[in-house]
């Protein structure tokens, strides 16, 4: 395995460690810890390591320089304290990066290959973590164990070297968009299914958060806007995103599970030129949510940190007398986890970001692939999609796709040809790198993100918030969600505020801890410059919704009983009982880089639109001025759907191909 950072840059790592838990009973050594580092990241493709890298020597120039690594410790201590008073936002941001990073090398720490080699793994057992393994579940309770027979079969995987020559319709992309839209297709035409990630069936997930992040994320987990402000959190293996997320299944609009008041996603498309036919549409929402058995989430999966989210807000909105407040809906999420009545329902491990090992989650890989596997189509994995081959226009000047050009592993490029179509499904930033590569203008504009921002709370007592689902309930508060969300210890330790022994003594009380976060819509506001997002929060719209919202939620977990909160700003600043929220917000966020934001839906850039000029697609999602492309992902989102993307982009993909779009008009 390689060795993503050079002795210098391991050196500064290793420094950095020392000095963030400078005073803090070490579990393992810092050189540990950069070994952790070093071969997590070594598992990561891409160039994030070597940007990273750059990043640390930055850090090391403004620490000292030569200074930072021959003093000791608490010189260095003190230094990274007085930089993080004193630094301009671009420093304290590359900070916050790199203090996330180490935390991860210290946290995601695993012994072994197996899961019951970490019984006795000294970090877990510092802050009381038990793994999946060591639970144990009363009577009612779900047990840990695998459902099989769910998963995709090695053999229904081609490795990069058996690619075909051609096929009638080539998908592009796995997950959501591509896998619905593979298995209407695979009715009528051949279908090959392109895939540029790796091929993960349940058996082989396991629950080292550090490889299941190297492997299964764009990135490692650590893709990024062009400044860094937004994490993007995209999936990279057979299935996407649909194997990583938590399963949350929600329409843009549907009566007790969306606010009255929220806007009205379907009126906003009309408007700007983009209707959808509503019944063929929630009869495509209805069609999707059939075949995954979709069912509201059993309460026992989320009975601590749910259920915590769920009183917070009654005694909040009880207090609060708003009627925006009093009109929201406060619920349990809806999933395709299960469904209960074959007992495959949610074992709730707490580990659905890094995959689900006992192929409980019905995603892609378990559902849509499959079908579209019975039907003849074929899948190609680690495959990367650069560019669509064009043919001679058709007798109306629409241009006429031919096939692809591949990238394999090995580096090496190849064609594959498609007779009568293709179908672009790789996500919002990838699909429209596709298109702008292959000549398709306009791509990569108008980009949406639903974006997250994560507030920790500490109780009077024992929670074991980490002992069920990841993510069990949410309010809807009109303009903006409330989610609860509970990490592992590897993913925890970055969104954790805090800096130094404060950092540390939080994790300790990781059992203590309840956690949900915020959502909030951003519109329309990102391009793609280079081929990465650029991003802006207005000063006007985005941050002040940031700051109501977080405040919101502060008040909803001291209404729950907690008694200090750490929302995520990137000082680590606490909340007490009797402050000013709102001016404690109005204090500290500024900018988008004075908090830690993440966004796992992008949307938009390729939008639908009746008119060229203002969309990448028509309202039939077929590229303009091509006769047999079409975009079947949340890249076709007109503008910002508000909530979770998932259930809407298989919604879109089913819409745009239940009839098939490649038939050939009969003959007059």
């Amino acid at each position: 395995m390689r060795v993503p950072f050079n002795s210098l840059q391991a050196a500064i790592l290793k420094a950095l460690t020392e000095a963030l838990f400078h005073g803090v009973d070490m579990k393992i050594p810092p050189d540990r810890v950069v070994a952790n580092l070093q071969h997590q990241f070594g598992m990561v493709e891409g160039g994030k390591a070597k940007e990273l890298g750059f990043t640390l020597y930055l850090i090391c120039f403004f620490m000292g320089g030569p200074l930072f690594l021959l003093l000791g410790p608490a010189w260095r201590a003190r230094r990274v304290a007085k930089r993080l008073e004193r630094s301009n936002n671009n420093l304290m941001q590359d900070l916050a990066r790199i203090r996330g990073v180490v935390y991860a090398g210290y946290y995601g720490h695993w012994v072994g290959a197996a899961e019951a080699d970490n019984d006795d793994n000294p970090v877990l057992n510092a802050i009381g973590f038990e793994l999946p393994h060591q639970r144990r579940r009363g009577p009612g309770d779900v047990e840990i164990k695998l459902f099989p027979g769910r998963d995709l079969a090695h053999d229904d995987v081609l490795d990069a070297s058996e690619a075909p020559a051609s096929a009638e319709v080539i998908v592009i992309g796995s997950g959501a968009g591509g896998a619905v839209a593979a298995a209407n297709l695979a009715h009528h035409h051949d279908v090959l299914v392109i895939e540029a990630g790796a091929h993960y069936p349940s058996g082989a997930l396991t629950h080292e958060e550090r490889r299941m992040t190297a492997r299964l994320f764009v990135d490692g987990g650590v893709q990024t806007s062009r400044d860094h402000d937004i994490v993007i959190f995209q999936g990279r293996c057979v299935g996407g995103s649909t194997v990583i997320n938590n399963g949350i299944a929600l329409r843009v609009q549907q009566p007790g599970l969306t606010h009255p008041q929220a806007n009205n996603v379907f009126a906003t498309w009309n408007a700007l030129g983009a209707p959808v036919d509503t019944a063929r549409f929630e009869a495509a929402y209805h069609a999707v949510e059939t075949r995954l058995g979709i069912e509201q989430i059993d309460p026992k999966s989320g009975r601590n940190n749910g259920t915590h989210l769920l009183d917070g807000w009654a005694a909040h909105a009880a207090a609060s007398g708003d009627p925006m407040d009093t009109a929201a809906p406060a619920v349990w999420f809806r999933k395709n986890y299960g469904p209960r009545g074959i007992h495959a329902d949610c074992a709730y491990c707490g580990y659905c970001n890094t995959g689900c090992p006992y192929g409980r989650k019905q995603g892609m890989a378990q559902s849509f692939l499959i079908d579209a596997r019975r039907s003849g189509a074929r899948i190609l994995a680690e495959t990367k999609v650069e560019r669509i081959l064009w043919g001679s226009p058709d007798l109306d000047g629409q241009r006429v796709a031919t096939g692809v050009e591949v990238l394999r592993p090995d580096g090496t490029r190849h064609k594959i040809m498609a007779t009568k179509g293709v179908v672009v499904a790789a996500g919002t930033m990838a699909s429209s790198r596709i298109l702008h590569g292959s000549g398709i203008a306009g791509t990569g504009e108008g980009i949406s993100l639903n974006i997250a921002c994560p507030v920790v709370a500490l109780m009077p007592g024992m929670i074991r918030a980490w002992d069920e689902d990841q993510m069990a309930t949410y309010v809807d508060r009109g303009d903006f969600l409330l989610e609860s969300h509970f990490q592992p210890p590897m993913s925890m330790s970055t969104l954790m505020p805090g800096w130094f022994g404060d950092h540390a003594a939080r994790m300790l009380n990781y059992s203590r801890m309840v956690s949900a976060g915020i959502l909030i819509p951003a519109d329309r506001q990102g391009r793609l410059i280079g081929g990465n997002l650029h991003f802006k929060l207005r000063a006007d719209v985005e941050l002040p919704l940031l700051r109501r919202a977080l405040a919101t939620l502060a008040r909803v977990h001291f209404a729950g009983g907690a008694e200090e909160v750490y929302p995520a700003l990137a000082r680590g600043l606490t909340l007490r009982k009797g402050e000013d929220i709102d001016a404690f917000f109005a204090r500290h966020i500024h900018e988008a880089d004075d908090v830690t934001l993440s966004s796992s839906h992008p949307q938009g850039g390729n939008a639908r639109n009746a008119d060229p000029d203002k969309g990448v697609v028509d309202l039939d999602c077929r590229v303009h001025g091509t006769a047999n492309v079409l975009v079947t992902d949340a890249s076709t989102f007109t503008s910002c759907i508000r909530v979770n993307a998932q259930l809407t982009t298989m919604a879109m993909a089913h819409y745009a191909t239940a009839s098939d779009p490649f038939r050939r008009p009969a003959l007059p």
